[in-house]
Formats: structure tokens, C-alpha cells, sequence
């Protein structure tokens, strides 16, 4: 064995932290190690190495839990959304501890609010396998349900320490994949909000890791905030928003350390302002987003909490 050299980029020095989802039928159990790991061992005169594996594979049930508003149009869904879970290996108190807090006490907030369209909050579950549940939900709906979905918006990790106050790009001007048509405005509504108060801001790349994907992809409007990961911060982003150069958005990603100390609440504090910001103009009127007014007829009858219980 040889030595590959040093790795392409810093994210290579850590664990690799795969999920290899639903779909994966090899039957191979597979382990991980860091880069310099491998390289240790590649360069090891005569190494024999001896791995054992304990791994259990089935059919295991996790639940969404979704709430909607009391009254709304029910023709006109907004929908917003943050996964419940996290990985067997960390609290996953950013990752997403921050966003189901977030639009959980957007939610609490709302509780004498009628507004014209419905409003969703969804906290999905077993994202962290693969998106499972937002999967199972949005693709076990009627083709008329989810015509009524106006938008949806995603909260992935909103209250990163190292943050940079990121925005998908849904008009697809920074990265060449724009989102379903109306996913432009809801970007500009998001800029709009940190502009407004003179704070700095930078789209993200539309890379399908969250919970968005599904909606996507059956061309439903979507956007959200996200304050980073396992990227890592630049010198120039460090300038703008502070924070350490060289060190990921979030150095307790996938990790033990995920805790309530992980969390920055300013940045955190923010975002749930935005959150806020976005689900009540859009409660009102999704006009920016869909192109035409809400409709006026409304369905006032109470609804109940639904959860829905998808496998994996």
C-alpha cells in the first residue's frame, strides 16, 4: 500500500460521518476512519489489521409530528419545517435542536393569530437517515394536497457557533440550480430581513442534505436559513461576521459536544426573529411567492394536531 497524500480539502481530516440510507441492499457492514488514520496504516511496513463489525440491520418506526393552524385557507398551505432528530452520536442541540426550537416557539407565538392561509409546522423525523420522514410525508399525499402546499420553509441548524448567516439560493444565482418557481422571492424575503438591520448575509447551495429535498422535487416553492456546518470558515467570511478562520461553522457537527454551550443564541435569537418574520407575512399572503393573491374564500373549521408515522 501507498500513501494518497494530504487531503483535498480540511473537511477529509475528519470522520467521513456517511449515512447510507434505505435504499442500501449490499448487506456490507461499513466502518470509517479519519484521513491521517488511513495514511498511518498506508504507510505501516507489514500491517496486518484485524476488523470486527457489530451491526444490526431492520425495520425500525419513527414519527413526524405536524400542528396546524385552527383556522386558513386550506387551499393555501405554508408550510414550515425542522427535523426532530439527530444523529446516535451527538445531542444535536444545533443540529436541529436550534430550528425545532426555532419555529416551535413561532408556533406557541401564533396561538391567537388567524391567519388567511393555513399554517404547517412540521418536525420531521429520521432525517438523519436519509431524509426519511419529509420523504414519506410529501410523497404519500394526494396530487391535491400537495397542489395546496403554497411553500415550504426549511430551518437545518440556525444557531451555529463559527455562523455565517447563510440563505438558500433559491434563484440560483450564485450556484446555477435555482429552486421551483417562487423560491427567488422567498430568498429575497430573507435577504431582505438581514438587509433591513444592516447585517451581512450570503446564499448557500441548494444541495439536497435537509429536508427540502422532497418539496423540491415535486416543484413546490421553498427557502430557509441555515448558519453552517462541517464547511469550513474563510478569512474573508471571518472579517464580515467574525468567528475563527480555518475552523468548521460548527466544530461539534455530528459530535458529542453538540450541547446547549454549542449553540451561539445571538445568531440563534436572530433567526428565530427571521423565522417569525417570514411565516406571518406568508400566513397572510403568499402573493410574492405564488404570483396571485390569497384566496379569499377561507375554511375556518378547526382542525386537529396530525402526526403521521412513516418506517425506515
Amino acid at each position: 500500500m501507498t500513501a494518497i497524500g494530504a487531503p483535498d480539502t480540511p473537511e477529509r481530516s475528519g470522520l467521513i460521518n456517511g449515512t447510507l440510507g434505505a435504499t442500501n441492499t449490499s448487506g456490507i457492514p461499513v466502518v470509517e476512519a479519519t484521513f491521517a488514520r488511513g495514511v498511518e496504516w498506508a504507510t505501516t511496513a507489514g500491517l496486518q489489521m484485524h476488523i470486527f463489525t457489530n451491526v444490526t440491520r431492520g425495520i425500525k418506526t419513527t414519527y413526524n409530528v405536524l400542528a396546524e393552524t385552527n383556522t386558513g385557507n386550506d387551499a393555501n398551505v405554508v408550510m414550515v419545517g425542522a427535523h426532530l432528530d439527530s444523529v446516535g452520536g451527538g445531542p444535536g442541540i444545533n443540529d436541529n435542536g436550534s430550528g425545532s426550537a426555532a419555529i416551535l416557539d413561532v408556533a406557541e407565538a401564533m396561538r391567537k393569530v388567524e391567519p388567511t392561509n393555513t399554517v404547517r409546522f412540521a418536525w420531521w423525523g429520521a432525517e438523519e437517515s436519509g431524509l426519511v420522514g419529509s420523504d414519506f410525508y410529501v410523497n404519500n399525499l394526494t396530487d391535491a394536497e400537495r397542489a395546496n402546499i403554497a411553500l415550504y420553509l426549511n430551518f437545518d441548524m440556525v444557531g451555529s457557533p463559527n455562523f455565517v448567516r447563510f440563505v438558500y439560493d433559491g434563484s440560483g444565482d450564485a450556484f446555477g440550480l435555482p429552486g421551483p418557481d417562487g423560491s427567488a422571492a422567498i430568498e429575497d424575503g430573507f435577504n431582505k430581513f438581514y438587509a433591513d438591520r444592516g447585517l451581512a448575509f450570503e446564499p448557500t447551495q441548494i444541495d439536497f442534505r435537509s429536508d427540502y429535498a422532497a418539496f423540491f422535487d415535486n416543484g413546490i416553492p421553498f427557502g430557509g436559513l441555515f448558519t453552517g456546518a462541517e464547511g469550513i470558515k474563510t478569512p474573508a467570511q471571518v472579517l464580515i461576521y467574525g468567528g475563527t478562520a480555518g475552523q468548521q461553522y460548527d466544530p461539534c457537527y455530528h459530535e458529542a459536544c453538540d450541547t446547549f454551550a454549542n449553540n451561539n443564541n445571538a445568531v440563534l435569537d436572530l433567526n428565530a426573529d427571521s423565522i417569525a418574520s417570514s411565516t406571518l407575512t406568508y400566513a397572510m399572503s403568499t402573493a410574492s411567492v405564488t404570483g396571485a393573491a390569497s384566496a379569499s374564500t377561507l375554511s375556518l373549521h378547526r382542525k386537529s394536531v396530525r402526526s403521521h408515522a412513516p418506517t425506515s
